[in-house]
């Protein structure tokens, strides 16, 4: 059993490591633009379950924000910001499903630790799912900060990347205007 002692160690000494590393490094950009179809995936989930994108299509918008690191300072302000703003998501009904590199016990230490309702998905296994939505950092194998909102046929509406997707009010909106078409 892994201690969430130890997993704060290790988000602590990851923290530590990335100023370091994002100053060394220019964060790609996606290659995925507005307009196209979000790569499907089936991911696990905090929850318990896998999580698969096109089992909403035909039923919800779906928001995908991608998270450096559990336990790192910009990834705790983004996800607790998602979870502040979550009745104003569900009140368009739209899913949020926060995804990032990070082990399924990790995410479940850190979503306990914030108390953050919705689903976590890891990609830990293959990080084929940062690599097709073209987030991947593959040297660190984290990735890199992006929101993508998707519409109910698929197709992507809503692209933020870097510190400014922190915040989710861009996804927000895209969300709002896809309520309201």
């Amino acid at each position: 059993m892994i201690r969430p002692l130890t997993i704060a160690l290790q988000g602590v000494l990851l923290c530590a490591s990335l100023p370091a590393q994002q100053n060394a490094v220019t964060p790609p950009h996606t290659t995925l633009k507005v307009g196209d179809m979000a790569p499907d995936f089936t991911l696990p989930a905090t929850t318990g379950d896998k999580v698969t994108l096109s089992s909403f299509r035909g039923k919800t918008p779906v928001v995908l924000p991608f998270f450096p690191a559990a336990f790192t300072g910009g990834c705790t302000k983004e996800m607790l910001a998602y979870q502040a703003n979550l009745g104003k998501f569900e009140g368009v009904s739209t899913k949020i499903f926060g995804i990032s590199g990070d082990n399924t016990p990790s995410q479940k230490e850190f979503a306990k630790q914030l108390n953050v309702s919705f689903p976590i998905l890891s990609d830990f296994a293959q990080r084929k799912v940062m690599a097709d939505y073209g987030v991947l950092l593959p040297n660190l194998g984290m990735a890199n900060r992006t929101t993508f909102v998707i519409d109910k046929d698929g197709k992507i509406v809503h692209i933020e990347e870097g510190s400014g997707a922190i915040d989710p009010s861009g996804a927000e909106m895209a969300c709002s205007r896809l309520a309201h078409k």
